[in-house]
């Protein structure tokens, strides 16, 4: 199901400068971080010190063919195109591997600059062995970034009231959703990711927000929920808040280490369900994730829903412990 109702979807990612990623010996000892076609295999870097990330924001055409610097983007300049080159394996001293994409703006048919975009916590002035080079998984990776999903054994509300561990649902099974009642699975999507820097999954636990036990979900999933008095000065009753916006320390945390097993159920349209007793939302098919869905459900769309425009301003989320806010506006 295709709509011409699909939205440009943006994206801002943490990224470094290629010039804080250098090869500290081997054949390209000096160099910085390069496209696939300039890299050699066991040449080891090291990010440099006092290096923080930056903020490259781009934009993206439906079909994912195109990616662009967007504006207000900290990085480069507005309107250059951006491709995902490759996708890096680095090992470190210690035996364990890191991968990070490296993305290319190109201005004019020419290289304008090179990011690395880390998907775990790089150590400065630690060694890393460039051990592996892919240019088919840079697509894939990207699209896990931006993929919503929840952690096995999350209890999902099915149509009949039951509750059912996520891993034990099955395509045709029907889900309660918020705005269309019970609603068929038409793709149940499970994937294993190193849970550590930008996949390193939330938890909420347990009471926090109304859930009836720990919530577990990738950081940039979205919540619904519905303010009894706007605390968060929205200026409406119905807030969609991204998991990692809600991190504080004590009730909703980062999960940081080993590996994490997450499901995606996908829909005929993008939906709210219940997890845990939480509002949240179900897969949504857009320009970012497209390319790593299968065949048989890659060409599906969804249209813009008026929950869509819920998401609350970053502005609002930057000084203050929303998920305590939250379950205070939500039940007085």
């Amino acid at each position: 199901m295709s709509s011409n109702t699909e939205q440009l979807a943006t994206q801002t990612l943490p990224v470094y400068r290629a010039a804080a990623f250098v090869v500290v010996s081997g054949v390209a000892e000096g160099d910085a971080v390069s496209f696939a076609d300039e890299l050699v295999l066991d040449d080891i870097y090291n990010l440099l010190p006092r290096m923080a990330r930056s903020h490259l924001t781009v934009g993206m055409a439906p079909d994912a063919s195109k990616i662009w610097v967007a504006e207000r983007s900290d990085l480069g300049h507005a309107g250059n195109r951006i491709y995902l080159d490759c996708c890096l394996t680095l090992m470190n001293t210690h035996g364990t591997t890191h991968e990070a994409l490296v993305l290319v703006e190109v201005q004019d048919g020419g290289v304008e600059a090179v990011y690395l975009l880390p998907l775990s916590p790089l150590v400065p002035e630690s060694d890393y062995r460039l051990v592996g080079i892919d240019r088919d998984a840079a697509q894939v990776r990207f699209a896990d970034l931006a993929s919503v999903a929840f952690a096995a054994g999350t209890h999902i509300t099915l149509a009949s009231g039951e509750q059912m561990p996520i891993e034990q649902l099955s395509v045709g099974d029907r889900v309660l959703t918020r705005d269309d009642g019970p609603q068929i699975i038409r793709w149940i999507g499970r994937t294993t990711l190193r849970a550590l820097g930008e996949f390193a999954p939330v938890l909420i636990r347990k009471g926090t927000l109304h859930n009836e036990n720990d919530l577990i979900l990738s950081p940039d999933h979205r919540l619904f929920v519905y303010q009894r008095q706007d605390r968060l000065g929205a200026g409406r009753a119905e807030v969609l808040v991204r998991a990692r916006h809600l991190v504080n320390g004590t009730t909703v945390v980062r999960l940081d280490g080993g590996f994490i097993d997450y499901y995606q159920l996908l829909f005929d349209e993008h939906q709210l369900i219940y997890a845990e007793g939480i509002a949240a939302e179900s897969l949504l098919i857009d320009p970012r994730i497209r390319q790593s869905l299968p065949r048989e459900v890659r060409n599906r769309g969804h249209r813009r829903r008026h929950h869509h425009d819920y998401e609350v301003q970053d502005k609002l989320i930057a000084t203050t412990d929303v998920a305590d806010l939250l379950r205070k506006a939500s039940s007085t």
